[in-house]
């Protein structure tokens, strides 16, 4: 009789499987959202028009900024569980879980079972890994999309067969679909590693790889040829672009332009916008401003500041100073990643991943050859050494864009601590050391971070760090004991490199305002200024909640999302605004009229009411012209204009809305304490608000 082979459990997968769970779970419900995705998501779930779309508003005026396949998947989530901040959060921590499981998967046949087990772990822990999979950015869907394109192909080399590549690419172009160009980040690991590890003729490899080309490019521009060949006029303006295309959109705004921070092809850019400056913390207006100076009110949580013309930075965001310091990404340069703005976010670990393939490279010297465990690695190096690349000198990126980095470093880890015990273990000279060198260097890399943040972390993480390294050290180097003992010393030191890592993630799970632009660790940026407002606002709130119950049929949805990524005024609705408009706009395709989609969310997540983002996401879309508007305005689909006024906003549409519509006196429309501040509490951006009528 044949003996049945039984699949044992591995319950160490199993614990680091919850430990995910618990930290992309944890108080999940209370995470808040990103609204501008939420409020999306809201219109999709009207109509399929909509939904393909991803219309920002249920009358399809505008898309939001990315391709639609993460918001589809939140989509589906919110129509099967009713639409909260935690239907549209519970698809990207679902990833956020399947990545980590994906890791194992993927580790264990090249390198074991250990190795495994840490890559798992170390992605569970990486702070901006969790961070961004808490939030209904779609990151975390992205990776996950393209672990299992990395899962395709290792079963492409593990058969040799092509067919798995071609799945592969077809994977990567759904993330192409996902997040646009940001998904193409890997594509010199899977070429390279294709093209080393396929044991067939060169002329067949090529082939295979141009197939597989072919096969990435259908499934990424299968979307973006649609609209493409949609006329303009029977689909929304794609948000983000400046020719109302999506192909634009992928290559300027979502592309070349993260790179150059300038306009590339379709960059996003256009002349006589808004600066970007810093956000203060508290949000507190400027002692003694310099002559000249734009104002900002107490309490705006705008980063956006006029400022006259343009010098190209993407998406609206003009700056005459770098922008990724404006970004809060530190200054461009070979040692950015290891900076304080970047470095609390996925860099821990970076020191002992790198450590590991100094002996397969000592071992590549010797032999000439590459084996499947040297060309797996190259695959996991060829990930991550051109994004740290791009992020070291990119000019336009948020933080959490460096969990793209997370799988690579986890991989890497796992691996080098395989690599490096066996050369300790055997004792082979000047490599037997490079285990304990490396536990000493990442230890004091650690220490460094918390050194740079040490405003917020209590030192005691300082000098633990420092200690921690230099035991570890002097027990491996000195300490010569059964293989049995060194092995669990080993683990030790290992799981030591973890413990602030994941008491970095501890504190970014615990912080609110965290949902539009997560950051992990202590520090806040966006985070925190939202944080201040939210709770500035929440006196606020609360006096609606008990005042005024009738145009609220989203209420339950707002209690039930908890707190928001912005905590902004635009997210409070002003029933008296509201009031007004529903007495008067009746009949109108758009309730209402704004500059951004910031100054729409109060009014689309509280009722069922369409308002028109008229500049986009930040106000600058050129998706309207005077004669665009005119004649909308003429088929009466839109009558109500709600205008702010800092210039440089479309100003010729802003100026043929002064020029045609009728000011609303605002009495009419303002509550009387708004009218005094000239601050109306849903859109609280600009310095003052007037509202228009047009009457024909």
């Amino acid at each position: 009789m044949k003996r049945q082979n039984k699949r044992k459990v591995d319950f160490l997968l199993i614990g680091i499987i919850i430990l995910s769970f618990f930290l992309h779970f944890y108080q999940l419900k209370e995470a808040g959202s990103n609204t501008y995705y939420t409020v999306a998501v809201k219109s999709m779930l009207t109509s399929f028009h909509n939904f393909f779309y991803a219309s920002f508003d249920p009358a399809g005026f505008i898309t939001v900024d990315k391709p639609p396949v993460g918001l589809w998947i939140q989509a589906l989530s919110a129509y099967l569980l009713g639409l909260s901040d935690f239907s549209v959060l519970l698809p990207e921590a679902l990833a956020g879980v399947g990545s980590v499981w994906l890791m194992y998967i993927l580790v264990k046949p090249k390198f074991g079972r250990a190795a495994a087990l840490l890559s798992s772990l170390v992605l569970a822990c990486s702070p901006i890994f969790v961070a961004v999979a808490r939030t209904n950015n779609v990151d975390s869907i992205l990776i996950f999309a393209l672990l299992l394109a990395t899962w395709a192909l290792m079963r492409s080399i593990e058969k040799q067969k092509p067919g798995w590549l071609m799945l592969g690419a077809a994977l990567i172009g759904v993330g192409f679909n996902i997040k646009m160009l940001q998904a193409y980040m890997v594509l010199p690991a899977f070429y390279l590693f294709y093209w080393i590890a396929m044991k067939a003729a060169w002329t067949k490899r090529i082939a295979h790889l141009a197939m597989a080309t072919g096969v990435l490019l259908a499934v990424s521009l299968s979307w973006a040829l649609v609209v493409e060949f949609t006329p303009a006029d029977q689909r929304p303006y794609i948000g983000g672009s400046e020719t109302n295309s999506a192909i634009e959109l992928a290559l300027g705004y979502n592309g070349i332009s993260r790179l150059t921070g300038q306009n590339g092809p379709g960059g996003g850019g256009q002349p006589g916008e808004r600066q970007w400056r810093e956000p203060q913390m508290g949000a507190q207006q400027q002692e003694n401003p310099p002559s000249g100076s734009p104002t900002v009110n107490a309490g705006d949580p705008s980063p956006f500041v006029s400022n006259g013309p343009s010098n190209g930075m993407p998406g609206g965001f003009r700056s005459n100073q770098n922008a990724g310091g404006a970004f809060g990404t530190g200054e461009p340069g070979g040692l950015r990643l290891f900076s304080k703005e970047l470095s609390g976010q996925i860099s821990f670990l970076l020191p002992f991943a790198l450590f590991g393939i100094i002996p397969l490279v000592a071992q590549w010297v010797r032999k000439r050859k590459w084996d499947m465990k040297q060309t797996f690695t190259l695959f996991w190096m060829a990930w991550l050494v051109p994004m740290m690349g791009f992020f070291s000198v990119a000019m336009f990126f948020h933080q959490y864009y460096l969990s793209m980095m997370g799988p690579a470093i986890a991989a890497l880890v796992g691996i080098s601590w395989t690599v490096l015990w066996n050369e300790y273990k055997e004792q082979k000279g000047w490599r037997s050391w490079l285990l304990p060198i490396s536990v000493l260097a990442t230890s004091l890399f650690e220490a460094l971070i918390i050194y740079q943040n040490k405003e917020a972390v209590s030192q005691g993480w300082f000098i633990g760090a420092i200690a921690g390294g230099l035991g570890f050290f002097i027990a491996l180097m000195a300490i010569k004991m059964k293989e049995a003992i060194s092995f669990s010393l080993a683990i030790a030191g290992m799981l030591a490199l973890l413990v602030i890592p994941a008491y970095w993630t501890w504190i970014t799970i615990h912080k609110e305002g965290n949902a539009m632009t997560p950051i992990a660790g202590p520090s806040n940026g966006f985070g925190g200024m939202a944080g201040a407002n939210r709770q500035a606002q929440a006196p606020d709130q609360q006096q609606l909640d008990g005042a005024d119950r009738t145009f609220s049929p989203q209420r339950s949805f707002m209690q039930q999302g908890g707190r928001r990524s912005s905590g902004d005024p635009e997210e409070e609705l002003d029933t008296k605004l509201l009031a007004y408009l529903e007495q008067h706009a009746k009949g109108t395709k758009w309730i209402l009229a704004v500059q951004r989609a910031q100054s729409a969310y109060s009014m689309m997540l509280h009722t069922n009411y369409a308002v028109m983002a008229m500049g986009g996401f930040g106000g600058q879309d050129p998706a309207l012209t005077p004669e665009k508007l005119a004649a909308m305005a003429k088929k009466g689909e839109v009558k109500y204009f709600l205008i702010g006024d800092g210039p440089g906003e479309n100003d010729s549409v802003i100026q043929w809305i002064q020029e045609n519509c009728v000011e609303v006196p605002s009495s009419e429309w303002k509550s009387a304490e708004d009218s005094a501040t000239n601050q109306p509490r849903a859109f609280g951006r600009m310095n003052k608000q007037t509202l228009y009528e047009y009457k024909g």
